[in-house]
């Protein structure tokens, strides 16, 4: 089957968080995919639909089941149904997971850069972020990151750090982990008794060839120490109607979680249905939707290479997310991404919301129909040049 990702799809004035911009503007910021999603998946909606009675609702075996098989095939991680519990979304998961796994004032370890909601989940919960900064190097001029393995440790062992919050694949750099660095992760949080909170919303799009290996699987004292949050939503587009699972290995851990969700757990009409079609006849869209966005982020490494080579992303196997490195024209990208935004009307996210050394990186969301992206990419030159001649910056 052959599927349309060139065609825009019209979101303005559909109350698009993402679009909820001005009218000349270009968004290019929030992880929300501008194309429809697989076809088995708006069938199973409206079928749904059609019924037109929107009461309270169960999960059927074809629930478990999906994610069961999804996970074997796709990730080569062989959950049982027994560790998986809904969620109507992997933040309100992971808030909930935070609470009842940790005290107010405790320390919660992430590497940064880092996915924003994070520091603001742990932050709001009245606990403290305990920022482990990963080290950037430049191979071919492209900025690469690995684990300060030293600080790791000493974050790990201090007082009153009862968990890790671990973004697999990494957002927002895209970067997909090595089974070996996530098993010595993991051993590192075992012997000192902290639990990994994995998120891996994002492990479904992934470059062609290329795998998730999800945290829990990389080893048997990771599927110990981990409560994985998993969704289809990313991969398929369906934020809008919250649906996601906690998996958990431990039983205890798990009840934790599952009890303290409580009624949050309580599913809309769609999250099921939805959840199913995409993991059970999903599958060739979204190869053929993974090729379309790596190949439009390989049109933006091209473009950075020959009209702006002051910039520079990472290396990136996983997401549809872009890490520009723009030091070399600003160390604020705050202002920088205002100054983009209000000049050309493209707006990305600045990367001072990731925290670590996001001050000098923009990140570019490439999950659109290639005329969408064609128009980002020539707004972003005439920003940069522009801003380039009003510093008197030279490159």
């Amino acid at each position: 089957m052959t599927f349309d990702f060139d065609t825009p799809v019209n979101r303005r004035g559909t109350d698009s968080a993402k679009w909820n911009v001005g009218p000349t503007e270009l968004p290019m910021w929030v992880a929300d995919m501008d194309f429809r999603t697989a076809p088995a998946v708006e069938k199973a909606i409206l079928d749904r639909a059609s019924e037109g009675v929107f009461g309270y609702t169960t999960f059927p075996d074809a629930w478990y089941g999906a994610y069961i098989r999804w996970w074997r095939e796709r990730h080569d991680f062989a959950i049982e149904r027994e560790w998986l519990g809904f969620a109507v979304g992997v933040i309100p998961a992971l808030s909930t997971a935070v609470r009842v796994l940790s005290e107010p004032g405790d320390r919660v370890v992430m590497l940064t850069p880092i996915y924003s909601a994070f520091p603001a989940i742990v932050e709001g919960n009245g606990r403290k972020t305990a920022e482990v900064p990963m080290l950037r190097s430049y191979e071919s001029g492209r900025p690469v990151y690995s684990i300060d393995w030293d600080a790791l440790e000493d974050a790990l062992r201090a007082e009153h750090t009862p968990l890790l919050i671990f973004c697999n694949p990494q957002n927002p750099t895209g970067q997909l982990w090595d089974r070996r660095t996530m098993a010595r992760i993991g051993e590192m949080c075992r012997a000192h008794g902290v639990t990994v909170l994995s998120d891996e919303i994002h492990s479904d799009i992934a470059m062609p060839g290329k795998r998730c290996l999800p945290f829990a699987a990389a080893s048997e004292n990771n599927l110990a120490v981990t409560a994985t949050f998993l969704s289809p939503t990313k991969a398929f587009n369906l934020m809008g109607l919250k649906t996601a699972a906690v998996c958990a290995a431990d039983p205890e851990l798990r009840g934790k979680i599952l009890s303290a969700l409580g009624d949050l757990a309580g599913a809309n009409v769609f999250a099921a249905p939805a959840a199913v079609a995409a993991f059970t006849e999903g599958g060739e869209w979204l190869d053929a939707v993974c090729d379309y966005i790596f190949q439009n982020k390989a049109r933006v490494d091209r473009f950075l290479a020959e009209q702006l080579p002051e910039i520079a992303s990472t290396p990136s196997e996983a997401t549809y997310l872009m890490w520009l490195d723009v030091g070399k024209i600003t160390d604020d990208s705050g202002k920088f991404h205002e100054y983009l935004r209000r000049e050309t009307g493209l707006y990305v996210c600045p990367g001072t919301w990731y925290r670590g050394d996001g001050a000098r990186f923009l990140r570019l969301n490439a999950a659109c129909p290639r005329p969408l992206l064609e128009d980002g990419l020539d707004r972003l030159r005439t920003g940069v040049k522009k801003y380039e001649a009003e510093q008197g910056i030279r490159v």
